[in-house]
């Protein structure tokens, strides 16, 4: 029987192959009382356990091939250090000795108190981390039970295969690593989860949250994977299924075409040149980067490289770092945003990073520049590594979430201690560096001239933006559709930035979503906007809309768009500008 599942596109594309499903083991697991004389081997059997998921890891990290995109052995040593960390390791195992219960319970007990902490974090990529402790989990339930994690699929399903799954780890994903397989879809995912972050960098389509596939679709189903729509057709008929493979061929030569426009100018009709951009999470991403003609990177998420560890990054190791992202773009601009962490994270004695105590609200708590102003060590160390960097290359300091004027005042006073610091010690370093801010709070937006006359530069964050503006989680399924770009609210907000800043002379940038949103091109050039930032696998389709853009028609559309105040009639006018 043919029918339709409906989830979140994260990946762009279209497959059509056969359903290969990938059984999860069940966190829900029953309790039993251990007799007393047996407590040691129920922890013994736990850590043998644990050592059979150590070796299994190893394996993959071992095997990953040289070709592989690096966030594969990335995430695979990211499983290696939960797997570690004594919140998993030790903890279990003093709970089998207090409650006299069997290793699985104890395991599943600590893992869903941690799922809680994490589910009150209000930045989306560090909440959705929740999901690397459930896959480790799910390894070592596996392996008390005395099963392999996942196993390879057979070669008869080699070609066009599509992986089906409640969810998926990407240290799985690499079993497949001899075989090639057309797409991914899960039940439970978001656009920063892990599956999404490898199916993208992979160039494969995916699609998350679609609630039900791993329970509908049966093995070897026909499948259609419209990683554009969102849409995920089973067993379709041979009519839909022939001009699904049209749609296929169609949009693969699109791509291919796209490549041609790497190393034409970006400039539109009328040869008003705009910058391209390109948003990096780690340096290995500066390789794609170039690969697509990026002009420099708009937006490095230094926070990276805080995740997913107990200790702080040093003074070294982030200068390394930077230093090799502004070598790897060869003289092109970058800017480094400073770390963006939430407030559910607090930096003990030692300088660990600990889970601290959950703030109200952490959407509106203690987080980006207002936790690195309340730890000035961590920020100055940072500010330090950024400094020494920028004898490499054109780097330029990017300050998150500002609000109030004296949040600038006081990171540049602590640039310049950093400053003094590295001129004491005989240090080279930039001593003009530029520094700008992210305009992502709704306050900023509204009160920009006080941050012009502050800050060298500005760049619009688009999806905190909205967030705060609409006053709604975008990662909520529940409200997910009331992220709205097209809201005449944020249009007035993001019109109004871009306007004042070019007024007052001041480069501004849009490095959110809607900057690698082809159809937004169009609209964002009308407003006045030159330089976007955006994902390296978005660059050459906004290079094109710009390249066939004619400012003479899309401003005064452009301006109509922004008075209206029907989002149904604002679709309708964006539609025009894009024919």
């Amino acid at each position: 029987m043919s029918f339709a599942l409906h989830g979140l596109a994260v990946s762009p594309g279209i497959t059509v192959g056969q359903a290969h499903l990938v059984s999860s083991a069940r966190l829900e697991v029953a309790r039993y009382e251990v007799p007393e004389e047996a407590l040691e081997a129920e922890v013994a059997r736990f850590e043998a356990a644990l050592g059979r998921v150590r070796e299994e890891l190893a394996a993959l990290a071992a095997h990953v091939p040289p070709e592989a995109p690096p966030e594969l052995a990335a995430f695979v040593n990211l499983h290696r250090l939960i797997l570690d960390d004594p919140s998993l390791a030790q903890t279990p195992k003093a709970l089998i000795r207090e409650r006299r219960a069997n290793a699985e319970w104890a395991l599943v007990l600590q893992m869903e108190k941690l799922a809680r902490r994490f589910e009150e974090i209000e930045d989306p990529y560090l909440r959705e981390r929740r999901a690397d402790i459930e896959q480790v989990v799910e390894r070592v339930l596996k392996a008390l039970a005395g099963g392999r994690s996942l196993p390879e699929p057979p070669a008869s399903l080699e070609q066009n295969m599509i992986v089906v799954a409640h969810d998926l780890s990407p240290a799985d994903m690499l079993l497949f690593k001899r075989h090639r397989f057309g797409g991914f879809v899960t039940d439970v995912g978001g656009v920063t989860s892990h599956t999404a972050i490898v199916a993208r960098s992979l160039g494969i389509p995916a699609i998350v949250g679609l609630h039900h596939a791993r329970d509908m679709i049966r093995e070897g189903d026909t499948l259609i994977v419209d990683g554009l729509a969102g849409v995920v057709l089973v067993d379709p008929d041979p009519l839909l299924l022939g001009e699904y493979r049209l749609r296929q061929s169609g949009y693969a030569l699109e791509r291919e075409k796209l490549k041609r426009l790497r190393a034409a100018p970006t400039a539109t009709l009328d040869g008003t040149p705009v910058e391209l951009y390109a948003n990096i999470e780690v340096p290995q991403d500066v390789a794609e980067a170039r690969e697509v003609g990026a002009q420099g990177v708009g937006l490095f998420r230094t926070e990276f490289l805080f995740m997913n560890r107990r200790d702080l990054p040093s003074e070294e190791e982030q200068f390394e770092a930077y230093r090799e992202v502004l070598a790897g773009m060869d003289g092109r601009p970058v800017v480094i945003r400073t770390l963006d962490i939430g407030a559910d994270k607090a930096v003990s004695p030692d300088g660990a990073v600990e889970p601290g105590a959950a703030a109200p609200n952490p959407a509106l708590g203690l987080r980006a520049i207002r936790y690195c102003l309340a730890e000035p060590q961590v920020f100055v160390t940072q500010l330090r590594a950024i400094l020494r960097a920028s004898a490499y290359g054109r780097a330029r300091i990017l300050l998150p979430m500002l609000a109030h004027a004296h949040e600038i005042e006081q990171a540049l006073a602590l640039l310049a201690r950093a400053k003094q610091q590295l001129e004491r010690d005989g240090v080279a370093f930039d001593r003009a560096i530029p520094v700008g801010g992210m305009i992502e709070v709704p306050a900023a937006a509204l009160a920009l001239p006080m941050f012009l006359r502050r800050l060298d530069f500005v760049s619009l964050g688009t999806n905190d933006l909205i967030q705060y503006t609409l006053a709604i989680d975008r990662t909520d399924d529940a409200v997910a559709h009331l992220y709205d770009p097209l809201h005449p609210a944020v249009l007035a907000l993001v019109a109004n930035v871009i306007r004042s800043a070019n007024r007052a002379r001041v480069p501004v940038a849009v490095c959110g979503e809607m900057a690698g949103e082809p159809e937004l091109t169009r609209l964002l050039l009308g407003f006045g906007l030159r330089n976007f930032s955006m994902h390296p696998a978005q660059l050459l389709a906004v290079k094109e809309r710009v390249l066939k853009t004619d400012l003479a028609q899309a401003r005064p559309l452009a301006q109509r768009i922004l008075r209206q105040s029907d989002p149904a009639r604002a679709r309708e006018l964006l539609a025009k500008l894009n024919a």
